[in-house]
């Protein structure tokens, strides 16, 4: 049984006990795994973009890990303490996926703001890395479901249109249209400026059998047009119970060329975010312009050019139960 493409496998706790985060600005050219000895390290990571899409929240449940055994010699109340405070260190890192927020509240609810106020130290360790486990699972489970649901969507045949890099959703959904004896191919755009969907996408798809086509994030509207694509396939960072899909910025655009020429546009998301009633409770992350005047470490602007990055866009669609 094969373990599945190895950005599911982003993640993990080296033999002495540190994280080790796959470093996804560098792949596919280079396989380099990022070390973290402490909570802390995890946080700059995530902030850095060492990870991202479903990467912050098993980041951040393994950076929660780190943090408990940091407070093991800690008496219960400072353990406590000390594990919160590095909850909301870790929330503050990405402010607009609600993962990160999620995984820590739901790590400290099953501990020490739940039925372990007074844990020590060392209970406290043991409880947090089951905790962590719980919630990863039961984000690859619902990941998983979300999945079979998605591939139920596409025909065979179909041709998908992704942009950036939708994680375990893509993987999933790829996983359950092979299941189902679906033949699917796929357009991705290169998504500006990590170009995320030039080479996680693209290289997970390639790592699963598929020969993906490449386009350019202007392209978008060209392709759809010319009906190189049937469907427009997105995952989504958070989902307002309004109905406004925030995403990847860039996805808005697909949003709005697929309405144009009446191409299906479906976001994969779990569920709508209950703490968000309308896009105006979500704060969008605005990232240093001078990332959008580099690619991969080369500067792809001149000199005296003042950079803009919104990280996340809304582009708003009805929502319903099952839809």
């Amino acid at each position: 049984m094969t373990e599945g493409p190895l950005l599911g496998r982003s993640v993990r706790f080296a033999g002495d006990g540190a994280v080790e985060i796959l470093d996804r600005r560098v792949y596919p050219f280079e396989v380099r795994w990022v070390r973290c000895a402490t909570s802390e390290d995890v946080a700059v990571a995530i902030e850095r973009m060492v990870t991202q899409s479903s990467g912050p929240l098993y980041a951040t449940t393994a950076g929660m890990v780190l943090a408990a055994r940091e407070a093991r010699t800690e008496p219960p109340g400072a353990a406590a303490e000390r594990l919160r405070a590095a909850g909301a260190r870790l929330v503050a890192t990405r402010p607009t996926n609600n993962h990160i927020r999620d995984a820590v509240r739901a790590i400290l609810d099953a501990t020490v703001d739940g039925p372990l106020p007074d844990a020590s130290g060392a209970e406290l360790a043991e409880a947090v890395q089951a905790a962590a486990s719980a919630h990863d699972a039961a984000y690859r489970a619902r990941s998983a479901a979300l999945g079979r649901h998605a591939a139920g969507l596409l025909e065979d045949g179909a041709r998908v249109l992704t942009h950036c890099w939708a994680d375990a959703y893509l993987i999933a959904t790829v996983e359950a249209a092979r299941e189902a004896g679906k033949a699917l191919e796929f357009v991705c755009t290169e998504t500006r400026p990590y170009l995320q969907g030039a080479r996680l996408t693209a290289a997970t798809l390639v790592e699963m059998g598929h020969r993906p086509t490449l386009i350019t994030d202007g392209m978008v509207a060209a392709a759809l047009a010319d009906r190189l694509a049937d469907v427009a396939l997105v995952a989504a960072d958070r989902v307002t119970l309004d109905g406004h899909v925030i995403n990847k910025v860039g996805t808005l655009g697909v949003a709005l060329a697929a309405r144009e020429f009446g191409v299906p546009f479906y976001a994969l998301v779990q569920a709508p975010d209950p703490l968000a009633p309308t896009a105006a409770d979500v704060v969008i992350e605005h990232r240093d312009g001078e990332e959008v005047l580099h690619v991969l470490g080369a500067r792809t602007a001149a000199e005296g050019v003042t950079g803009y990055y919104p990280a996340f866009d809304t582009p708003r669609r009805a929502w319903s139960p099952g839809s």
